[in-house]
């Protein structure tokens, strides 16, 4: 294996898409000239493969978070090769973040606050931030329901319609899977 392939933190390793991923960005690490140098530098902690309900597919690619501002100064040409490469499918990169609970202290196992950035709301918040990366959320809301459901409906930034408009679907139901919350995208 090559130093562009998976580095994972996994007993068993790479699966098969996830191997197949990691290929694919070592092939276009090694091809792509304006990206050649930038890209061997960096790696993969994990890929996955999200179902929508149209029956197409998307694939999300996990990076470590302090590789993250160096995937998204290269992302947007990364990703189209990667479209390219896996027939039309749409991908997002995102950062692998870490949920803590109330009580965490790694080293004295002792009740202590935690970092305000692993809490449940602000990873999910991150997770939204990143799947519709380079587009910026302008706005917000919670819509609660009278059966008890809630949607969260996110504002775009009315100047990237053109580019994003065709992925709001996979953003909705790619942010469904990884948070099991509802949310509906416009601009």
């Amino acid at each position: 294996m090559s130093s562009a392939m998976i580095r994972s933190a996994k007993p068993q390793g790479a699966d098969e898409f996830e191997s197949k991923v990691a290929a694919e960005l070592y092939n276009l690490s090694m091809s792509a000239t304006e990206i050649k140098a930038s890209l061997s530098k960096l790696y993969i902690t994990g890929a996955k493969e999200v179902s929508m309900a149209s029956g197409k597919k998307a694939i999300v690619i996990y990076v470590p978070y302090k590789l993250l501002p160096q995937f998204h100064k290269i992302q947007q040409k990364v990703v189209r090769e990667l479209e390219k490469k896996f027939s039309g499918q749409h991908v997002m990169i995102v950062a692998q973040r870490t949920i803590l609970g109330l009580s965490y202290n790694r080293k004295t196992q002792s009740k202590a606050p935690r970092p305000r950035s692993r809490t449940l709301t602000k990873v999910h918040d991150a997770i939204l931030e990143d799947l519709v990366y380079p587009t910026e959320i302008v706005g917000k809301r919670t819509r609660c329901k009278v059966d008890g459901s809630k949607t969260l409906k996110v504002y775009l930034d009315p100047k990237d319609q053109v580019n994003v408009e065709s992925k709001l679907d996979t953003f909705s139901s790619v942010y469904s899977k990884l948070t099991s919350q509802t949310v509906s995208f416009s601009f």
